[in-house]
């Protein structure tokens, strides 16, 4: 069956709305070292929506291809070209408009699909706006939320873990990008340095030098394709418990 919302006609998205749950993938446009595409968060969190949709029977939107700002803290900043940032405001009208419309439609169920880390409060906003002007049940789920103790001690192996905020372009995302993408993972592009240390502040305007150059802030010199695997599977299986719990 084609679980692409994209690839049906209306007719076939029309027959079928109102009973399978509707999976949204959200990402953004951002920088992700030298060996990653700036579409990273989009590839993984739309490789996790496909599988999510297997285990549920649920149907994948088009992803949201945008995010709000990358902190320097966390995704490197509006330093490197490429990085393609949304106002909070932006992002909220864009995921509330789109949530609106798959209500309007007579969608029932929705499972929100993030994969860059400063989405997350523009995205409930929109989703709390929605569902006070509509029937429809909504959730979202963060990917490195749903790890597991265990994988993330089978991931971690040979390297400490250095924090979620941190693991950006570092060894769970490339790992999980081999998964999905492998021809866009370039890792004889990788280049290792050392764990970045934010200050417990922010500081604008952002400038050069407050984060390494290649844009990574952790090391993805372990990533693999059987930790790639380890990952998607682990999420995916916690995705349905929360879906089993909180829509169905």
């Amino acid at each position: 069956m084609n679980r692409e919302m994209a690839k049906m006609t209306w007719k076939e998205f029309d027959q079928i709305k109102e009973t399978k749950p509707v999976i949204l993938p959200i990402g953004s446009m951002e920088q992700h070292g030298y060996h990653l595409p700036m579409q990273t968060d989009v590839i993984i969190s739309s490789g996790l929506a496909k599988m999510l949709a297997e285990q549920i029977d649920g149907i994948v939107a088009p992803p949201v291809n945008y995010g709000y700002k990358s902190q320097p803290s966390s995704g490197g900043g509006p330093l490197f070209p490429g990085t393609i940032d949304l106002n909070g405001v932006t992002l909220i009208q864009l995921v509330h408009d789109i949530l609106v419309e798959f209500a309007r439609d007579g969608v029932k169920k929705m499972f929100l699909v993030n994969g860059h880390f400063e989405n997350e409060p523009y995205i409930i906003e929109a989703m709390d706006m929605v569902t006070k002007e509509y029937d429809i049940q909504l959730v979202l789920a963060s990917w490195w939320d749903n790890i597991t103790d265990d994988v993330v001690e089978k991931v971690f192996d040979e390297v400490p873990f250095p924090s979620w905020a941190l693991e950006h372009a570092a060894i769970t995302e490339t790992s999980m990008v081999m998964v999905f993408a492998p021809e866009l993972v370039h890792m004889d592009r990788f280049v290792e340095e050392p764990v970045y240390h934010p200050g417990p502040y922010y500081k604008y305007p952002v400038q050069k030098g407050m984060v390494p150059d290649s844009g990574a802030l952790a090391t993805a010199r372990t990533s693999s394709l059987e930790k790639g695997e380890l990952l998607v599977h682990g999420i995916v299986d916690e995705f349905v418990k929360i879906y089993k719990e909180a829509l169905v």
